[in-house]
């Protein structure tokens, strides 16, 4: 690979060469984005849902009389 794109102007290895790869696979790269922000967003929404559960529940336990039940 290093003959090959030895006796190119710098210009094709580093501007021509990967404004094409991202015209080819653009759609492919902006998916695979999408759905790691996606898949990021609804961890940190669950982890979210599960620590305000658990507060709420540590919290009401704390002010009644079930504490003394268990």
């Amino acid at each position: 690979m290093k003959g090959l794109l030895a006796g190119l102007p710098w210009w094709v290895k580093w501007v021509a060469i990967p404004l094409i790869a991202v015209l080819v696979f653009g759609g492919l790269i902006a998916t695979v984005v999408s759905v790691l922000i996606g898949v990021l967003f609804k961890v940190l929404l669950f982890v979210a849902l599960v620590g305000g559960l658990i507060y709420v529940v540590r919290k009401f336990l704390a002010s009644s009389s079930f504490r003394s039940d268990w």
